[in-house]
C-alpha cells in the first residue's frame, strides 16, 4: 500500500447527478463541490494540497490540509501526512471488503473530513466513489437503488434524514461517522438496510479512528479500539473517567494555523474528549471538554443526554446547550426536533441522570435542523436562539 494517495487504474469518481467525474490532476487545491476529487489525485507525488485553501502546506511530500468538522466553532486547519490516511485504507479494504469495483457514496461537502476521506479511500482502494452532496433524502435513497451502491459513509444527523423515507436493500456496509449513534437509529438503519452491516467508528479530525463499534458494542459504549490504535485515560477520577489521548499510526500532525482543542504530547494525542473504559475493553465517550455544562460545580457532558433524548419516541434531534444562571453558574436548556411532551421527557432525564441533567427548559425546533457541511449539528445556530 502507498504512502501516498494514489489513484487506482480502475477507481471511478460520480456526481450528484450521476455524471461521471473527470479524475487526474487539475491544480493542487480543492474547493468545496464534487469536482475537488479531481485534485486530490495529482500525477506528481510530491505535490501536497490544502482543502478548501490556497498554496500548499509544510511538510512537502506527502503531506495535506482538511478542516475540522466545527461543531463547537470555527473550523480548525489539521495537517497531516497521507500516510496517516492511507494506514487505515488497508485496514478498512479488509475490514469492509472495499474492493476494485465496490460503489461507495458520501453524502457530506467534500471541504470536510468524513466525506473526502471516503472518496480518496474509494478511488485510492480501486472504487467507484458517488459523492451524493445536497440531495433530498429521497433523491438520496433513489440514487442509492439505481446506482447499487453497496458501502455508504454517512455522520447520524445524515442518516436521521433518511429516516422514514424509505429503504435500499443494496447497502452491504453501513459506515457511520461524526456522532453517537442511539439505539431507536440502530433499529431504524436495521429496517432502512436491512442487507447492511452496519459499523460506527469514534474518531476526530485530530486522531482519525480511535473505536468501531458493532452489534455486540455494549449500548452506550463507543467500541473497542480500532486496529492498531492504543487509548489511554490520563488522570482518571474514582469513576475511571479520564481524558482520552490516543496512540496510532492516523494521528494528524497538529493544526495549520489557529489552534483548537485537540493537544499532541510525547506522540499522542487528544481532541478534548472525556470518557471511561469498560471491563470489556469498550470506550464509553462522555463528551468534549469544551462543551461541558458548569453546574453548581459540578459537570454535566451533554452528549450523554442528547443521545438519551434521541432514544425516546417521536425525537428525531436534539441539542442540550448551556444557559448562565446567577444561581447555579449554567443550567442546562434542549432544542428539540419532533413531537413530544415537555414534563414526561423531563421525568425520563431526571430517572436516568439525576436532577443535574434536567432541562431548566426545552424549545422545540420547527424548522429545518441546523447542520454543518460536515454533517453534524450546528450548535452555533441553535445557541443564536437562546439569546
Amino acid at each position: 500500500m502507498a504512502d501516498i494517495f494514489c489513484l487506482h487504474p480502475k477507481a471511478r469518481a460520480f456526481g450528484p447527478d450521476g455524471q461521471a467525474l473527470p479524475l487526474g490532476r487539475i491544480e493542487p487545491v480543492i474547493a468545496p463541490g464534487p469536482a475537488a476529487l479531481s485534485s486530490v489525485f495529482l500525477t506528481a507525488p510530491e505535490m501536497s494540497f490544502r482543502v478548501g485553501g490556497e498554496g500548499f502546506p509544510e511538510g512537502g511530500i506527502g503531506w495535506f490540509e482538511t478542516l475540522t468538522g466545527g461543531s463547537t466553532g470555527t473550523p480548525r486547519r489539521i495537517l497531516r501526512r497521507q500516510s496517516s490516511w492511507t494506514a487505515s485504507f488497508a485496514i478498512n479494504a479488509k475490514l469492509f471488503n472495499i474492493a476494485p469495483g465496490a460503489s461507495v457514496a458520501a453524502m457530506g461537502d467534500l471541504i470536510h473530513s468524513l466525506a473526502l476521506y471516503a472518496g480518496v479511500e474509494a478511488l485510492h482502494l480501486g472504487g467507484y466513489f458517488h459523492h451524493l452532496h445536497r440531495l433530498s433524502p429521497k433523491g438520496i435513497l433513489r440514487a442509492l437503488a439505481e446506482r447499487q451502491i453497496t458501502h455508504l459513509y454517512a455522520t447520524p444527523a445524515q442518516l436521521r434524514l433518511l429516516a422514514g423515507q424509505g429503504a435500499s436493500a443494496s447497502i452491504r456496509h453501513l459506515i457511520i461517522g461524526g456522532g453517537a449513534m442511539d439505539a431507536g437509529l440502530a433499529h431504524t438503519l436495521r429496517t432502512a438496510f436491512p442487507s447492511a452491516r452496519i459499523t460506527g467508528f469514534y474518531g476526530a479530525a485530530e486522531t482519525s479512528f480511535i473505536t468501531l463499534s458493532d452489534a455486540t458494542t455494549p449500548e452506550g459504549a463507543a467500541g473497542k479500539p480500532y486496529p492498531g490504535v492504543t487509548l489511554h485515560l490520563r488522570d482518571p477520577d474514582p469513576q475511571g473517567i479520564g481524558e482520552i489521548w490516543v496512540e496510532s499510526p492516523y494521528l494528524a500532525a497538529g493544526y495549520a494555523g489557529t489552534q483548537g482543542s485537540g493537544r499532541w504530547e510525547d506522540g499522542r494525542v487528544t481532541a478534548g474528549e472525556w470518557g471511561r473504559l469498560l471491563p470489556s475493553g469498550d470506550l464509553v465517550i462522555l463528551g468534549r471538554g469544551s462543551r461541558r455544562i458548569r453546574i453548581a460545580d459540578q459537570s454535566l457532558f451533554p452528549e450523554e443526554v442528547e443521545t438519551f433524548l434521541l432514544s425516546q419516541p417521536g425525537i428525531r434531534q436534539a441539542a442540550l446547550l448551556p444557559q448562565p444562571d446567577a444561581a447555579r453558574g449554567q443550567v442546562p436548556i434542549a432544542i428539540l426536533q419532533g413531537q413530544g411532551q415537555d414534563q414526561p421527557l423531563c421525568q425520563a432525564i431526571r430517572d436516568h441522570f439525576g436532577p443535574l441533567a434536567v432541562p431548566r427548559r426545552i424549545l422545540w425546533w420547527a424548522g429545518d435542523w441546523p447542520m454543518l457541511p460536515s454533517g453534524k449539528t450546528d450548535f452555533a445556530a441553535l445557541a443564536g436562539a437562546l439569546e
